[in-house]
């Protein structure tokens, strides 16, 4: 027997029992190794899924271009398709994701645009603006918008759900996935719910994202949205394959947290698969910790593999440089900030105060950085004393201006849970403090000098 092309091997991955990482968990705890497709990650699914819808529809014809926004996993299914199919590829990336990941799309003869992380959605930089708009501008392209595109869901209720129910002989009871564009694990669930309405879904989030709150609150709130540096999970924006009625519960898990968890997936397992499914193991068994009974059956989706991330979370000197690697409990943000005695406020300066009022405070409040916020409370900058000092000098006269003509990039915020070692990684260089909101979404500041008296007393 033999295979005609790459894309009929997609599917049918093997599901595997956890031993050691969740030793005295309750219940039998199985991953789904999406590794096993062809493009060794579980986006093979679903780009094979749209593209195969566009043609029926005729949106994509003979000679086409594919343009899609990526993290770099679904690019690759999608170049599979393409190769098999003879259509060219262009996908643009954050600047977050693994230089592994850009290299594996050029070697299957993607063209790679890398597009900077720390900009909004609607930015014309954004790697989201950055594919539309070549869509528009290439005739005969296709945009399969991954985020919206029916099809993703749709391949994971046609594939992945039936092939978890049959594996596991329609025992399970609880799924688990990390929640990025949500066709995995909306997809995955809606089957198995049809299957079992008893079946709980888990979906794992990112600190830094807006689906845990969301789905709580049934708010959007921008003041969730920060930085993180784990990849696929996560968003900053609501897609329409996230169907939230699908998912019972959130977890959020820290970069810190799903980078050893993948490790120790490599170490203690054998199995060797990429930073998301760390995450998603690290979460759901957080979960599984309080709520799985004896009998109960975990499945949870492993995304990709490791060899994406050999440059970062499997690499000794970058988990360092990030505080992930040692071990050992340190104290927490949360903790920094009950040291301080948790200030109810924070002293901020508005980005039309004039500049001779911001040194005034800097000066009276005995700070040397302040936030800077706008007429709507959003963090969109910070001052410091040492650079408008230098300014001043050079032209006394910039006090009577305002102080979004000097300010700097807003100040990075952070989970409440990071620990001192990841909090000082923050730290080092040119970052004079970072941000944390607490549960009651009150705003406090940590330096420099509040990490080093959290370490000496």
């Amino acid at each position: 027997m033999y295979y005609n092309s790459i894309i009929e091997t997609i599917g049918n991955t093997p599901l595997i029992k956890l031993n050691k990482v969740c030793e005295g968990v309750k219940g039998t705890i199985l991953v789904k190794a999406e590794y096993f497709n062809p493009g060794h990650s579980m986006k093979d699914r679903m780009a094979l899924k749209m593209i195969e819808e566009a043609e029926k529809a005729g949106i994509l014809k003979p000679g086409g271009t594919i343009i899609e926004g990526t993290s770099g996993n679904t690019g690759m299914g999608l170049a599979l398709v393409a190769i098999s199919k003879g259509y060219k590829c262009i996908f643009t990336l954050a600047d977050k994701q693994s230089q592994e990941k850009i290299d594996i799309l050029r070697a299957v003869g993607a063209e790679v645009i890398v597009c900077p992380t720390n900009v909004e959605p609607d930015d014309p930089r954004s790697y989201y603006s950055v594919a539309k708009k070549l869509n528009q501008e290439i005739p005969n392209s296709f945009y399969p918008n991954q985020y919206d595109n029916p099809g993703n869901a749709q391949a994971h209720y046609e594939t992945t759900g039936p092939e978890i129910w049959e594996q596991t002989e329609g025992k399970i009871t609880h799924y688990a996935a990390g929640v990025g564009t949500g066709g995995s694990m909306c997809g995955t669930a809606k089957f198995l719910k049809e299957q079992n309405s008893d079946i709980i879904s888990v979906g794992i989030d990112s600190y830094g994202s807006v689906f845990k709150k969301y789905k709580e609150t049934g708010v959007f709130d921008e003041n969730e949205i920060y930085p993180y540096l784990t990849e696929g999970i996560g968003e900053d924006i609501l897609p329409k394959n996230v169907n939230f009625d699908l998912i019972d519960r959130f977890v959020k898990v820290t970069d810190k947290d799903g980078a050893i968890m993948t490790r120790r997936l490599a170490r203690e397992e054998g199995i060797f698969v990429g930073w998301s499914s760390g995450s998603a193991v690290h979460g759901a068994i957080e979960y599984a910790k309080e709520n799985l009974k004896e009998d109960d059956v975990m499945v949870i989706i492993l995304p990709d593999h490791g060899t994406r991330y050999v440059g970062k979370v499997f690499n000794d000197n970058w988990m360092k440089e990030h505080g992930f690697l040692e071990k050992r409990e340190f104290a927490t943000a949360e903790d920094v900030i009950r040291q301080k005695n948790g200030q109810d406020t924070l002293l901020t300066v508005s980005d039309d105060m004039k500049i001779g009022e911001a040194v005034k405070l800097l000066n009276d409040r005995g700070v040397s950085q302040l936030p800077v916020t706008d007429n709507e409370n959003h963090f969109v900058g910070s001052v410091s004393d040492s650079k408008v000092l230098t300014l001043l000098i050079e032209d006394p006269e910039l006090k009577e201006q305002a102080v979004k003509k000097v300010m700097d990039k807003p100040l990075q915020f952070v989970a409440m849970n990071e620990t001192l070692d990841v909090l000082t990684s923050y730290l080092n260089g040119e970052k004079p403090a970072v941000l944390v909101r607490d549960e009651k979404n009150r705003v406090h500041i940590i330096t420099k000098h509040d990490l080093l008296m959290a370490v000496t007393n």
